[in-house]
């Protein structure tokens, strides 16, 4: 998939969103300090690093059940997570070990939770797709598709009552964007001037279905536009695309202005599910991807095209963040299994 490019201004005018403050399509994007490109960088790879693990461990039979990876992605929740404040909330789909790592939750807990132990974030009986962190201000973690949305949105009610300044990151698939509760929440969200941002992560595929086979209108950005929702398309493979929006969204939904979509460009290069082969798309499509449009190896390249850092020392950061790993994957698959009582804990009755 080509990442949307800069549009000719005269498009750009024609395509402002609702609220001309919003500007166009895509906006230029910002430089990183350096202080910034190791900080993005170190996120990405632990994600990248972890999902790889996760993988190998699941090939193994010590995660059961379902298990979606989130690798090349990365860029995208991390960004988002480097442009909010303290106090936001951040609520995801299936696809969400990368969402609970960049918001800060221990790599220990997030596998323990996927090898079924007690130390997990739901004490091993929620698995992959459900992980909270009330601490982290992490809401899930939701297996069912598009569930997410009307909690991010409530959380978001939740926001503008108690008038605390914070905001709700709502993210979501494409395919997600297809349910019918994700609309009755836009419209509730801007009837209502709730500070949310949707973030939609395109990545091309809602399972095995390719995005012009499934959805009549294919730019999501587009998707808010009955109910007055201002969105943006943004470049989800560049990490500092991803912030500078993210700011941007979050200092609307601030304002008082009610919500916001970005859609996310983005792609995932494993199949949906770690029992999914994928056989639906080429192998050279996700090979240009990986190498021109890769969120990690671009960081790499202006640190190393600036002389930032040298390959050694961008070494040194790679074993570190695999050490951090490898403890987490020690850790889940030494610790002690639930005790059967837990069976009946935590159970909505």
């Amino acid at each position: 998939m080509a990442v949307a490019k800069t549009k000719p201004a005269e498009q750009d005018a024609q395509e402002l969103r609702p609220g001309n403050e919003w500007g166009p399509h895509l906006t230029p994007v910002p430089e990183f300090t350096k202080e910034a490109e190791f900080q993005a960088l170190r996120q990405m790879l632990l994600i990248r690093r972890f999902e790889e693990k996760a993988g190998q461990m699941y090939g193994m039979g010590l995660i059961g059940g379902f298990c979606h990876l989130y690798i090349g992605q990365e860029a995208v929740v991390v960004g988002m997570q480097m442009a909010k404040l303290d106090g936001d909330q951040m609520i995801t789909g299936y696809r969400d070990h990368g969402h609970m790592l960049a918001c800060g939750m221990d790599p220990k807990g997030v596998m323990a939770e996927l090898t079924g132990r007690r130390g997990g974030y739901s004490k091993g009986k929620g698995g992959s797709m459900h992980m909270f962190s009330r601490d982290k201000n992490f809401f899930g973690g939701h297996g069912i598709v598009g569930a997410q949305v009307p909690i991010g949105t409530g959380l978001a009610f939740a926001n503008k009552y108690r008038d605390n300044n914070n905001v709700s990151l709502t993210f979501l698939g494409d395919g997600a964007a297809n349910q019918g509760q994700v609309y009755e929440s836009f419209n509730m969200a801007e009837l209502w001037k709730l500070p949310v941002v949707y973030v939609i992560e395109n990545n091309r595929y809602a399972m095995g279905t390719a995005v012009l086979r499934s959805s009549a209108q294919t730019d999501f950005s587009k998707r808010g536009l009955s109910f007055n929702i201002p969105g943006k398309q943004v470049d989800g493979m560049d990490v500092r695309a991803v912030k500078a929006a993210g700011e941007e969204a979050m200092a609307w939904c601030r304002a008082g202005k009610g919500p916001t979509i970005l859609e996310m460009m983005t792609y995932r290069y494993r199949g949906h599910s770690m029992s999914d082969p994928a056989k639906y798309r080429t192998k050279e499509e996700v090979d240009k991807m990986r190498t021109e449009h890769d969120p990690i190896e671009q960081v790499r390249h202006r640190l190393l095209d600036r002389k930032w850092a040298s390959e050694d020392e961008l070494k040194k950061i790679d074993t570190s963040v695999r050490a951090t790993v490898n403890e987490a994957s020690e850790f889940a698959t030494q610790d002690a299994e639930p005790d059967p009582s837990e069976l009946y804990t935590d159970v909505y009755r």
